[in-house]
């Protein structure tokens, strides 16, 4: 018994130290995309999204030096992320990042979506839901070569989409879901031609993933539906289960309001982030601090 034991505890220690020396480097990681990247909840507001799940879980094995998700912004679509990363505040940032993950499209097709959730109904226009892939696939195909020149350093992880209303009348499904099958066909066909990974989170989802979408008028998740996410990720990441994060490991909720980032941003003095091989290990999340939300609460 006691030699079965034994066996047990080597296998954890050898398990535990495979993972941590799996990787050659700690990762500079960089976040881009629309509001999964940046972590917006079901209710309007910004907390931990799946790329702060990712840091944490990293950070945690000792794989993490840099962190920051400013190059994600709610409603960004494939257009505004290729400015987006184009733009002279993206170039230190990229220059030096050796994680990237980019969440791009969703904004494309799911606007074109009439959403009555108290009906349990979906419409939308097959003529613009084609055009609107159309572009997203090479918007995407811009976005993964704009990547590799200027981040020549990253591994990139193309993450794929979810179906957004689990509450809509079973009958309500087919049509939308079906765009978004192609969607996520179309990032997983660009992410192989230009040498990144697919992150498949579908599937983690399903057609009634109300657990993890709780509010029917939105379709942000939850940050259960957030870990499943950044779980789908580190499984690809690492090939394997073992950076799995578990509910107990979730931070306990800090959302904050937009109005609320914005007094934030307008008290705090700007700090050019500079990221260099020679700089001692930290984290940095940029949750309050990325430009844009003014124009953004236009809409909301």
């Amino acid at each position: 018994m006691k030699r079965f034991c034994s066996l047990i505890g080597m296998t954890i220690v050898f398990m535990t130290i495979g993972v941590s020396s799996a990787f050659a480097q700690t990762e500079t990681y960089v976040a881009i995309g629309d509001s999964l990247a940046a972590g917006q909840t079901p209710y309007k507001e910004i907390d931990v999204g799946y790329s702060d799940l990712i840091a944490m879980k990293l950070s945690s094995i000792g794989q993490l030096s840099f962190y920051t998700k400013e190059l994600a912004f709610p409603g960004f679509t494939t257009t505004d992320v290729l400015e987006r990363i184009r733009s002279e505040e993206a170039q230190n940032l990229l220059a030096n990042a050796t994680l990237i993950t980019v969440s791009a499209g969703a904004n494309d097709l799911l606007r074109l979506v009439q959403v009555n959730p108290n009906a349990g109904t979906l419409a939308f226009s097959q003529l613009q839901a084609d055009y609107a892939l159309n572009l997203a696939r090479k918007n995407m195909l811009s976005i993964l070569d704009e990547l590799e020149e200027r981040a020549p350093k990253a591994k990139i992880y193309v993450i794929g989409y979810y179906f957004a209303y689990p509450t809509v009348h079973p009958t309500q499904k087919e049509g939308t879901n079906a765009q978004l099958v192609r969607l996520n066909r179309i990032l997983q066909q660009q992410a192989e031609i230009a040498g990144a990974a697919y992150i498949n989170v579908y599937d983690a989802f399903g057609l009634n993933a109300t657990n993890y979408l709780p509010n029917s008028a939105d379709v942000h998740p939850n940050i259960e539906g957030y870990r499943q996410m950044a779980n789908s990720f580190l499984q690809v990441y690492s090939g394997s289960d073992a950076l799995n994060i578990s509910s107990a490991e979730l931070p306990k909720p800090n959302p904050k309001s937009f109005e609320e980032i914005l007094k934030q941003q307008s008290s705090a003095k700007p700090q050019k982030q500079n990221v260099t091989q020679h700089q001692s290990p930290r984290m940095t999340y940029v949750i309050q601090g990325f430009p844009g939300y003014k124009a953004f609460i236009k809409y909301i």
